[in-house]
């Protein structure tokens, strides 16, 4: 592998899952950040810049995976290994700053410990100094930093207290980089790592015996290894009957008898039992076997009316900003192909865009709060047996009860689980959860399938009920589905330590909630402003003069039948609509959907409605002459009550057709805000295309098994 090629000198910033890890980070670099993958995966990376007094250039700070042990249990935590044990690796740190919560430092060392012993520079960074010192405890860092050989910087990512020692200690580093500890100063070698390491290095370019150990143990996955290397590793550890597992067990229980006196001693006095009597009073009830499921329940419900009750006023102003604008600009431009193109197609999209907004910025607000305040643990915990037993993990919950209001950001909270393969799983079955997108569509269609007054005025609202029972239920059988298609080396693990309950830092929430939507934006945005036109343009243009002739004819009936302007205008847009591209896609849809009980008009609304499903309301509005798609839905109702199919004459909405609609509508991925979040999470088409296709086959072959059932 080359040598790599930069300028910067780089920190990595590392420590265990729920250390205060991710708000130093903040706190260093604020804005000066951003996401991106380290290479080859899917795991995100943040990176920022900082400027160090006297630095002759910006210090590039990595913020990696929360890691319990260079022993790895998942994805996130491989990246980590291959980064530090390879210094070719584009993201090997030249130093590291190691963040630990001083509460918890006899169970945060063994990372550090390891780290040293691959020969990286490293600062100590023992945080929440402020809680500790409120519980009585007192860490001596000189003497810490003696017996660690790397210096101690105690602070508090809450009040900022210990960032300009940090910062100077930082400087110090690079003017004159650590020295490594003296050899097996936390861990001794068994015999047969000792001839392991000396085979190795006659083979690799070794610098410390603890980096030929790693390798050894890792070099199944590690990508910088060749085929023929891991042969030659696996070969020699058999050679000198190597067991990994007994070693990594023999190595931690080492280690951990080795740093805990120097921990103990270093301890000026014991901490007050008040934060922990506390947490465990509070776990009692929130892990309990029965009111923990019921409490998160009651706070997801929280959080999903939160979504919507908040939403809805900024949304509107979204919403209605664009029609403005989109009324001004055809005003200004007047009538022609680049006023609409703007105003219809580039205009429209990006108010498709920008309307998620409020939604997405609510949910990761609430969410991170819980996740600040250290109850989201509490729920992966909770949740993670059920759940697995679908191919997923404890953290999907969180997305798919999200989902009920928009699939979009809850696709975007399911970074939080480690596990490549459920993380997917939750990714490809949460746009079966019904969105709030869904609500219009069934409004309209459910009358047609239970009167109003059906059970007592009940049976409406419980159809509707029914229909996100539906969605939940296809979600856990593909689920189960996915789990057993999908294959994966990586096992499953839901190891995590549950934090010490704390007031949430509103800094770190606010960058978050920023950093969701700016990603949301500036990634999915530009991938839904092209299909938007695409789509525009199917519905505007049509062959030859088709457009120009259906106008003329649809003049020539309102003129016969003695329409008003507004009948007369909506007759045309119809007619209009069924001459477009769109028009002549559903008619040549017609023969596939002929089998479910729809006819073309219908077809032309699933197409319109890939865009975002509630455009169905509106095409529906347009195709059946009742106005625009500002009308209200009852009238859309009504009309559609009318329609009778030309050659036997009966509704074309009859209950079976009807019925068949809504169940196509609660399982078809018609959506392409969300297929271009799934294509950004995954970074690749593969897996949105694969989705589509397997929700419209499932959508077809359940509206296909509704219809030949009731028709």
């Amino acid at each position: 592998m080359p040598a790599r090629q930069r300028q910067e000198f780089v920190f990595a910033v590392v420590g265990n899952p729920n250390c205060g890890k991710s708000t130093l980070f903040n706190h260093l670099t604020g804005l000066r950040q951003k996401v991106g993958n380290f290479p080859g995966v899917t795991v995100e990376k943040k990176v920022g810049k900082i400027r160090l007094d006297g630095a002759p250039a910006e210090v590039l700070l990595v913020d990696f995976p929360g890691t319990y042990s260079l022993y790895p249990t998942s994805q996130d935590e491989r990246i980590v290994v291959q980064s530090f044990i390879h210094p070719q690796d584009e993201n090997h740190p030249d130093a590291v700053i190691y963040v630990a919560d001083v509460s918890r430092l006899a169970k945060h060392l063994l990372l550090f410990t390891q780290i040293r012993d691959l020969g990286l520079p490293a600062i100590l960074v023992l945080n929440m100094a402020d809680v500790a010192a409120r519980e009585g405890l007192h860490i001596d860092a000189d003497q810490l930093s003696e017996a660690l050989h790397a210096p101690v910087v105690t602070l508090s990512g809450r009040t900022g207290e210990g960032f300009d020692l940090l910062k100077l200690e930082m400087r110090l580093l690079m003017d004159a980089p650590a020295h490594p500890p003296k050899p097996e100063l936390f861990y001794t070698l068994s015999d047969a790592e000792r001839a392991v390491v000396a085979e190795l290095r006659e083979q690799l370019p070794v610098q410390t015996d603890f980096q030929a150990v790693l390798m050894a143990h890792h070099a199944e996955w590690l990508p910088f290894l060749t085929d023929t290397q891991r042969t030659a590793i696996a070969d020699m550890l058999q050679g000198h009957s190597f067991v990994s597992l007994r070693a990594q067990v023999d190595e931690i229980m080492q280690r951990y008898d080795r740093f805990t006196p120097i921990v103990q001693r270093a301890l000026q006095q014991q901490p007050s039992d008040k934060t922990t009597d506390f947490t465990e009073k509070i776990d009692r009830i929130l892990l309990h076997r029965v009111a923990g499921p019921l409490i998160f329940f009651g706070l997801m419900t929280l959080v999903f009316q939160a979504i919507f009750a908040w939403a809805t006023y900024p949304m509107d102003l979204i919403e209605g900003f664009f029609t403005e604008a989109g009324g001004w600009l055809k005003y200004l431009l007047g009538t022609g192909w680049l006023s609409s193109v703007l105003a219809d197609g580039i205009l429209a999209g990006l108010g498709g865009v920008l309307v998620f907004i409020p939604q997405i910025a609510i949910l990761f607000f609430l969410i991170s709060l819980l996740e600040e305040v250290g109850y989201m643990a509490r729920v992966a915990f909770l949740f993670d047996r059920i759940m697995q037993t679908f191919g997923m993990n404890g953290r999907s919950v969180v997305a798919l009860i999200s989902g009920g209001a928009c699939a979009i950001p809850a696709i975007m909270s399911t970074r939080t689980i480690g596990n490549w393969k459920e993380r997917l799983i939750t990714i490809m079955v949460t746009p079966m959860i019904s969105c709030s997108a869904r609500i219009p569509v069934y409004v309209v269609l459910i009358g047609f399938v239970v009167s109003a007054e059906a059970l007592g005025g009940w049976g409406q609202g419980l159809a509707m009920l029914g229909l996100y029972l539906l969605g939940i239920a296809g979600v856990f059988l593909s689920a189960l589905v996915f789990k057993y298609l999908l294959r994966t080396r990586e096992h499953s693990f839901l190891m995590l330590e549950l934090p010490a309950y704390r007031t949430p830092v509103l800094r770190n929430v606010g960058l978050t909630v920023w950093e969701k939507v700016r990603a949301f934006v500036v990634e999915a945005g530009k991938i839904i402003i092209v299909i938007s036109v695409i789509l525009w343009a199917l519905a505007s243009y049509g062959p030859g003069d088709s457009l120009a002739r259906a106008e003329a004819d649809a003049r020539e009936v309102a003129l016969t039948n003695q329409l008003d302007d507004t009948e007369t205008k909506d007759l045309i847009a119809a007619r209009q609509i069924e001459a477009s591209y769109a028009g002549i896609l559903g008619r040549a849809f017609e023969p596939a959907i002929a089998p479910l009980g729809f006819d073309w008009k219908i077809g032309i609304a699933l197409i319109t409605s890939f865009a975002a499903r509630e455009v169905f309301v509106g095409t529906m509005a347009t195709i059946y002459s009742v106005g625009s798609a500002g009308d209200d839905e009852l009238s859309i109702r009504e009309r559609m009550a009318k329609e009778r199919n030309p050659v036997t004459g009966k509704p074309v909405y009859s209950f079976a057709t009807a019925l068949s609609l809504l169940v196509f509508y609660v399982f078809a991925m018609q959506c392409m805000s969300t297929l271009a979040v799934v294509k950004r999470e995954t970074k690749s088409w593969k897996w949105p295309i694969l989705q589509f296709v397997f929700m419209s086959a499932l959508a077809y072959l359940a509206s296909l098994l509704v219809y030949q059932l009731l028709g």
